[in-house]
């Protein structure tokens, strides 16, 4: 789940990361508000799930509240790399002395998490990664002792800092390593963090996002998922409320599968016959003849799918109340789509039977179904 920079940033507040002050708005009348509140000069900045918001001219710098009206006015009707912004969030503009950056992230090859900081940040975080990662320094962090106050110190010193700015930098670094452990995060990010002329430090933007699967420990976040769509499309988030794990992908082949293993192959054998799959969709074992009806709909209802290859290994999952599902399914939508099945585990010659009643291709063998279902998508084409 991704954060927008608002949110991250009241997270960061929590753990006493210092963050500009400012507010959110939704309309450029709040936004002259907001900036009466602040000391002025302030930045608009755009509110998207997305990177490159900077060079997208997705901030804006405002020295009065009526400049600062009419940046949010462009900014909100303005979309980022096809994205509508539909909030903004004005804060006071920092004096910067220098940009610097810090990340934490999972490094999956090792298994565990890695802090990257350079004293080259910026919106050209990238490019410095790309031609001089000598100016990146990293240090993995072994889930036993999680990230101490030397590693800390290190990363500080080695960007060239040495006394209190060194201690409270490191603390920085720290708060930001407790922080994403407390909310499991697989990326916590701060570009810039700014030194002031002063010599203190400020999160200017920060960047957050927390695993999936973890935000059964946070409600609070949970429940923002499901209200609001975020990077999700209609159709993913209708299926998030669903309870059904689906991402749509740009193909015209739909599929569904009971064990994401096992999805993951029949996108792969699905591309190796030439192939296009419209979305990911694993139903999970033991899944009740509702929740198989309410996936199949789910796919069968997308526009773009021409045919749907769904593909059942019933241990739990019984093949026959498959099969009953995705009858139910198809008469549910009206969908004139053809359907293949690879159909093999508990109650499988029931469930083909009631398959083939229907009219349906039912297969033993995955390799045979996608063929089909392939052939089948590129003859819908060529119609």
């Amino acid at each position: 789940m991704r954060l927008y920079e608002y949110e991250a940033k009241s997270i960061l507040s929590q753990y006493e990361v210092p963050t500009p002050k400012g507010a959110v708005v939704a309309s450029p009348q709040q936004a002259r508000e907001a900036t009466a509140t602040l000391n002025l000069p302030v930045a608009v900045k755009a509110q998207v799930l997305l990177g490159g918001r900077g060079k997208a001219s997705g901030i804006l710098f405002a020295d009065t509240a009526k400049e600062a009206e009419k940046a949010a006015e462009q900014l909100l009707n303005m979309q980022i790399r096809g994205t509508a912004v539909r909030k903004v969030l004005v804060e006071e503009k920092i004096r910067i002395r220098k940009e610097l950056y810090f990340g934490i992230t999972v490094d999956r090859l090792s298994r565990c998490y890695i802090a990257a900081a350079s004293a080259a940040g910026g919106i050209d975080i990238e490019e410095v990664a790309a031609q001089s990662p000598e100016q990146i320094h990293k240090a993995k962090i072994k889930p036993q002792l999680g990230l101490r106050p030397f590693h800390a110190r290190q990363l500080a010193k080695k960007m060239g800092y040495n006394g209190s700015q060194m201690v409270e930098l490191a603390g920085i670094f720290e708060k930001l390593y407790r922080l994403g452990m407390d909310f499991d995060a697989e990326i916590v990010e701060v570009n810039p963090l700014a030194e002031t002329p002063d010599g203190k430090f400020v999160a200017v933007d920060a960047r957050l996002i927390i695993d999936d699967n973890a935000l059964f420990r946070h409600p609070n976040l949970a429940k923002k998922r499901l209200e609001e769509p975020r990077d999700l499309s209609p159709r993913e988030a209708e299926a998030l409320r669903k309870g059904i794990d689906y991402v749509k992908l740009e193909g015209d082949i739909g599929v569904v599968g009971n064990g994401a293993g096992l999805v993951m192959a029949t996108l792969d054998v699905l591309s190796f016959c030439g192939g296009k799959p419209a979305n990911f969709l694993d139903l999970g074992g033991g899944a009740s003849a509702e929740r198989i009806a309410t996936a199949i709909e789910t796919v069968l209802s997308d526009p773009e799918v021409g045919v749907s290859f769904i593909n059942i290994l019933g241990g739990m999952t019984r093949c026959d109340e498959v099969a009953r599902a995705v009858v139910e399914a198809k008469a549910k939508t009206g969908a004139s789509k053809p359907v293949v099945v690879r159909l093999v585990g508990t109650n499988e010659e029931e469930g083909k039977r009631i398959l083939r009643e229907a009219g349906m291709s039912v297969f033993d063998s995955m390799e045979e179904a996608a063929e089909r279902a392939v052939a089948l998508s590129h003859k819908g084409a060529v119609e």
